[in-house]
């Protein structure tokens, strides 16, 4: 499994008040509904002050890396990848669970 991370910052002047950053939001809480190689999908907007916080986060588990390649090549994530690109900037994260879990096994080092 793939746990696919992907933490959203506005551009400067951007904030919720922008219809295009409800929009984006809209987009990406939708994707379940389009791209069938979505496990699971979480999705939220930053509740913490802090000034290394994101804005948004999405967090989706997929079976391997080939549904990830493909969810990444859909037109429905295409979309969201063009909303989001007006207003924000990203980074993003994909961990191999198989692997995550070897390394976390008590006793070894990780």
């Amino acid at each position: 499994m793939i746990s696919h991370i992907v933490c959203f910052r506005f551009l400067p002047g951007v904030t919720w008040d922008d219809p295009r950053a409800v929009e984006a939001e809209r987009i990406s809480r939708g994707h379940p509904e389009h791209i069938p190689e979505i496990r699971s999908w979480s999705v939220g907007r930053n509740t913490t002050p802090r000034e290394a916080a994101h804005d948004f986060a999405v967090i989706g588990l997929f079976t391997d890396r080939a549904a990830l390649e493909r969810y990444q090549s859909h037109p429905d994530h295409q979309r969201g990848v063009r909303a989001w690109k007006e207003l924000s900037t990203w980074v993003v994260v994909d961990l191999d669970r198989a692997e995550g879990a070897l390394l976390g096994e008590p006793g070894r080092a990780g």
